[in-house]
């Protein structure tokens, strides 16, 4: 009976070990990026579509689509090609994926740009890109990313 216990008790250190060892690495920090294309247009409505692909220090990939939507005060069509985006760090790739709160400011004629950050609970997301089209306005909305199928 008791080296019953003293094995159960080996068992128990074990796996506890073994969970341990599984939160530590979890807590990690992984570092990743995404380019993307996305065009759209709006007239107090905007509305955006596009795809990417996200790539971590991890080594993981990820094939997106995007679509932008939201309102304001905004009048415009516009392209964005090879635009870049820095996620903060995160501690597990899920948290790459949702919807980020977008608020932007646009002027652009011909040559066109953006820069801007987004939000989603304590995930942060920067973008920037260039690309061509003719927008003006404020506008406020979500910025979803999703994995393509």
């Amino acid at each position: 009976m008791g080296s019953r216990i003293l094995a159960a008790f080996a068992v128990a250190a074990v796996a506890s070990a073994g969970l341990y060892a599984t939160r530590v690495e979890a807590a990690g920090k992984t570092d990743c990026e995404m380019r993307f294309n996305l065009s759209g247009w709006s007239a107090i409505y905007k509305h955006a579509e596009g795809h990417g692909t996200i790539t971590c220090d991890n080594g993981k990939t990820f094939n997106v689509n995007i679509v932008a939507v939201g309102g304001g005060l905004t009048v415009g069509k516009y392209r964005v090609e090879n635009g870049k985006g820095k996620f903060a760090e995160v501690t597990n790739t899920d948290q790459l994926f949702g919807s980020y709160a977008q608020a932007e400011a646009q002027a652009g004629v011909i040559k066109s740009g953006t820069a801007q950050v987004l939000t989603k609970g304590t995930s942060t997301l920067a973008l920037s890109g260039a690309g061509e089209g003719i927008d003006l306005g404020i506008s406020f909305g979500k910025f979803t990313i999703s994995r393509a199928q």
